[in-house]
């Protein structure tokens, strides 16, 4: 496994070859968040003149076509965050999406130390129930130690893409999702079959008894060479973050495989 200083050493390095191109990207990234808000705001948008919490989505997904949320970026949604300007005519979950968004990409440009190591049980015995979502589920948690950062995107990426010891090239990226988005993500098949409704409701009671008090779920889409079977396989993972956002529970889903 290569060393997280190595990773970071390196990251640094090509982020300031990269300069000048992310630069670029961060304009034509922000004029297109600030095109799709205007546009949601429109009486001719889908609900009217309210930024719904879809629109809110799909505006900030410009952020990540590139899988990063960089300084300029951020200073740009700082702007809005807590604007009473801004925030008028959005809807009460659009702005708790966009709250959740903006700490989350913090752009941070190293990730905190999390160590994450395999848990105690199977996750048949951890969700009470065995099945396809049991068959499908790899489990790992850890935590930052004190003072020594929080969990943000660069440290859920850089920690999911080593940890997981998988070769992996799609470019995940963590959103913010809701216990209902959670759930309808578990329940759907798996490379194993279609979970019961048994290990779902085990899986999110295992799942959010480390967001519960924080409501800090987070989900990113993932597809790999060499996970689950010789050819090209994909999944998902949910990150469940603790009040103080420093014990991290991360559960992968393999939903398909070759």
């Amino acid at each position: 496994m290569k060393s997280s200083s190595s990773f970071k050493s390196l990251l640094g390095g090509l982020m300031l070859l990269a300069a000048p191109s992310a630069l670029a990207d961060s304009a034509a990234n922000i004029a297109l968040f600030d095109s799709k808000i205007a546009t949601a705001r429109t009486s001719a948008s889908p609900s009217g003149a309210t930024v719904t919490r879809a629109e809110m989505v799909g505006a900030l997904d410009a952020f990540d076509r590139d899988s990063w949320v960089d300084a300029t970026e951020r200073a740009h949604l700082s702007t809005k965050v807590g604007n009473a300007t801004f925030l008028t005519g959005v809807a009460e979950d659009a702005k708790k999406y966009l709250n959740d968004f903006y700490e989350l990409n913090d752009a941070e440009t190293y990730a905190a130390p999390l160590g994450m190591n395999a848990v105690s049980g199977t996750p048949a015995q951890l969700y009470g129930a065995s099945g396809a979502l049991a068959s499908a589920s790899r489990i790992k948690e850890g935590y930052i130690p004190y003072g020594q950062g929080v969990a943000n995107q660069v440290t859920l990426t850089e920690t999911y893409g080593w940890t997981f010891g998988s070769s992996y090239d799609y470019p995940y990226f963590f959103e913010p999702i809701t216990q209902a988005e959670l759930i309808s993500r578990l329940q759907a098949r798996t490379a194993y079959g279609t979970p019961s409704a048994a290990e779902v409701n085990g899986a999110v009671a295992y799942i959010t008894q480390i967001s519960q008090n924080s409501q800090r779920l987070y989900v990113s889409s993932w597809r790999s060479m060499g996970r689950g079977g010789p050819g090209e396989s994909a999944g998902f993972v949910v990150a469940a973050v603790s009040t103080d956002r420093r014990f991290v529970r991360m559960v992968e889903v393999l939903t398909w495989a070759e």
